[in-house]
């Protein structure tokens, strides 16, 4: 039998798109379910994509990261295929998409925007290319996985990846919430290069550049707390005895050269700063055995899923 593929639109707003972004992907893969998640539009997005033969599903909670999360849990297929309906990103890249879950070399695909200049060349926001670029970077020194393009809103992923994927965001962030997590659970990572094309006129981008880049920063930080726990309260623990030394130095000269401690709130604050270090290093050590735990328990979940999967 053939593989079940879903393509999955979050949609908020996109009239002037939907319906060309759904021909297209009808077009591209004739045998796949196209599903448009309407997220509160008011343009008529689910209208015209149920007059171009998308299945139209709504999901209340406002934000992309609620719309991933609903599409997640109600949809099952083999693969799944995520695209924006602002027809910034090819359809005929899908299939390129699609073909390493097919061979088995990926459990998640990422449309690559940067490697081919593509993105440099259409889009005219300078912020979100520095943006990008600095969540590749934190990801790169805090995971140690380079992408080439970790902001994209154009993935695939396999039915195990997205039946265990504990999605978190509310907004935008999602497409860093899935990379970290496809990075920290070890899932096999292909990134393909595609073609970007900014949006046609008359339609508009919904990001904040700095509200909803501050979001993502936010929770590359979460995550990393959660996911790392060690590593987050070790770094915090060496700043925190670092600045206990700075402040202590001058207390124990004095005392060294005169016996006598003058500065007894900064020999107070020095001791507290040691303290908090000390603590946030203990609380680290007994986070990272919880998280070990976890990761050991998701672990089993997959094999369950996989096996749950195999046979059906």
């Amino acid at each position: 039998m053939a593989d079940k593929v879903a393509v999955l639109i979050p949609c908020y707003n996109e009239a002037v798109t939907i319906g060309k972004v759904v021909d297209d992907f009808k077009r591209v893969l004739p045998d796949a379910d196209i599903y448009v998640y309407d997220n509160n539009s008011k343009d008529g997005t689910a209208d015209i994509a149920c007059e171009h033969g998308a299945i139209v599903k709504f999901e209340g909670r406002q934000g992309k990261g609620n719309v991933v999360r609903s599409m997640f849990r109600d949809i099952d297929a083999d693969y799944y295929l995520m695209v924006d309906g602002d027809d910034t990103y090819p359809a005929e890249a899908a299939p390129a998409l699609l073909e390493p879950l097919r061979a088995d070399r990926a459990d998640m695909t990422v449309g690559d925007r940067l490697s081919n200049g593509s993105y440099g060349e259409e889009n005219d926001r300078a912020f979100h290319g520095f943006g990008n670029d600095l969540v590749r970077w934190l990801i790169k020194k805090i995971y140690g996985f380079a992408f080439d393009d970790v902001m994209t809103g154009y993935r695939a992923f396999n039915r195990v990846f997205v039946k265990t994927m504990p999605v978190l965001s509310e907004g935008f962030q999602i497409e860093t919430e899935i990379s970290i997590h496809a990075v920290d659970k070890r899932w096999r990572i292909e990134d393909v290069p595609i073609d970007y094309r900014d949006r046609p006129e008359g339609s508009y981008s919904k990001l904040s550049t700095f509200g909803d880049g501050a979001k993502v920063l936010k929770a590359i930080t979460s995550l990393f707390k959660d996911y790392r726990p060690l590593a987050f309260f070790g770094w915090l623990a060496l700043i925190l005895l670092v600045l206990a030394v700075v402040a202590g130095i001058p207390v124990v000269a004095e005392y060294a050269a005169t016996g006598l401690v003058p500065r007894i709130p900064t020999m107070l604050g020095s001791l507290a700063l040691a303290g908090c270090g000390a603590l946030s290093f203990v609380t680290g050590l007994i986070l990272d055995t919880v998280a070990k735990s976890h990761r050991r328990q998701w672990e089993i979940d997959v094999y369950k899923a996989m096996n749950g999967f195999y046979r059906e």
